[in-house]
C-alpha cells in the first residue's frame, strides 16, 4: 500500500493519529526533504528509513516506488508541508500507481490553503487555487490579470521576494480590490494582511513579508 500524507505547514502538532500510524508502519518513508522529514519524525518519536523524493528525482523514484509496492512493502509519502502532489512531488508516484494497478490512498490533513482562505474574510464559497505565481513577471502579470478578472476569490503561493512586485502589479490592475497576504500559518509569526491592493502593495514595499506566504485576490464583485 502507498500511502500518500499530509504533513504540518508550521506546527508539527498539527498532525492526524492516522497518519502518525501510516508513518510508524511504514517499511520505508518518501520524503521531498530528508532532513526536514527527519525533524518531523524525531518530535513524534518515530524512526523510519528515509527515501529522498524531490522535483529532480520523482520520475525515476516512482518507478522504484512502483517495484517496491508490487514487491509488498508499505510505503509513505511526504512533502514538505501540506499534502504532497499539490505544489510538490507526489503526482508521478500516482500515476506510476495508476498505470500498473497498485493500491494507494490519500490521507486527510494540513494544507495552508484553507486556512488562508477562510481566516482572509474574503468570499469563500467559491474559489480558484492557482499554485505557485509564475516566476517571469510577464507570466505573471497575465495570471493575476485573470484573477482581477474572475468572480471567485482567487489563492496563489507566492515567494517573500517577489510577493512585493506581485502587490504592485494588483495595485495597478484594481487598486481597490480586496486582497490578502496570509504569512507564516499555524505558525509563531502567523500573520494577516487584509486591505485594498494599493495600500497592501505600499506596505509591502516598505517591508516585505517574509516566510511562507498565500497571496489571496477578492473576485469581481
Amino acid at each position: 500500500m502507498l500511502t500518500l500524507v499530509p504533513t504540518p505547514v508550521g506546527n508539527l502538532e498539527d498532525i492526524t493519529l492516522r497518519a502518525l500510524r501510516v508513518l510508524r508502519e511504514a517499511d520505508v518513508i518518501a520524503a521531498e526533504d530528508t532532513r526536514h522529514a527527519a525533524v518531523l519524525l524525531k518530535h513524534h518519536g518515530i524512526s523510519r528509513p528515509l527515501l529522498s523524493l524531490h522535483e529532480h528525482n520523482e520520475a525515476q523514484r516512482a518507478e522504484e516506488i512502483a517495484g517496491r509496492l508490487a514487491a509488498g512493502e508499505n510505503i509513505a509519502v511526504l512533502s514538505d508541508a501540506g499534502t504532497p502532489g499539490i505544489s510538490d512531488p507526489g503526482f508521478r508516484v500516482v500515476r506510476a500507481c495508476l498505470e500498473r494497478g497498485l493500491e494507494f490512498t490519500v490521507l486527510p490533513g494540513p494544507t495552508s490553503i484553507l486556512p488562508a482562505l477562510v481566516g482572509s474574510g474574503l468570499p469563500l464559497h467559491e474559489f480558484y487555487f492557482g499554485g505557485f505565481l509564475p516566476v517571469k513577471s510577464g507570466r505573471r502579470q497575465n495570471v493575476l490579470a485573470e484573477a482581477v478578472a474572475r468572480r471567485e476569490t482567487s489563492i496563489f503561493f507566492e515567494s517573500p521576494h517577489r510577493i512585493a512586485k506581485s502587490l504592485a502589479v494588483l495595485a495597478e490592475l484594481a487598486p481597490e480590490r480586496p486582497v490578502c497576504v496570509a504569512r507564516e500559518l499555524s505558525k509563531k509569526f502567523e500573520e494577516y494582511w487584509r486591505g485594498p491592493a494599493s495600500e497592501l502593495a505600499a506596505r509591502a514595499d516598505k517591508q516585505p513579508p517574509r516566510g511562507e506566504i498565500c497571496l489571496l485576490v477578492g473576485g469581481q464583485p
